[in-house]
């Protein structure tokens, strides 16, 4: 028998832990609190595990690829939160066309790279 894998769930650093739980709320995700004071983000069916854990290097190489209907929805919905200043430094990048796919590019408080691709 070959083994299996159930779920995949990445962990996010936060370097201001309490705004990024907001700005992941904000987004729509159901954060749940987790195992060592950590929080899961649910949004239909995708994870991750958002940690109060900070390393520049590592949160401004991290990428998070979300698959979406609709980009320009993900663009028009993160917009005001982003124009909010709220979450500042999280900043929104009109969507753009790559190789075929539309794109939304958005950079969460800490520095990771969200990626909304239809």
């Amino acid at each position: 028998m070959k083994p299996t894998v159930r779920e995949l769930k990445v962990y996010v650093p936060a370097k201001d832990f309490d705004l990024s739980k907001k700005f992941y709320a904000a987004l729509g995700f159901d954060l749940t609190e987790a195992w060592g004071g950590n929080f899961d983000g649910r949004l239909g069916p995708t994870i991750f595990r958002l940690q109060n854990y900070y390393v520049e290097d590592w949160a401004n190489n991290l990428m998070l690829q979300f698959e979406v209907e609709d980009a320009q929805a993900w663009y028009d919905h993160v917009k005001p939160i982003i124009d909010s200043g709220e979450y500042a430094p999280a900043r929104i990048m009109e969507p753009s066309m790559h190789d075929g796919a539309l794109i939304t590019h958005v950079t969460d408080p800490s520095g990771v790279l969200l990626i909304f691709i239809q």
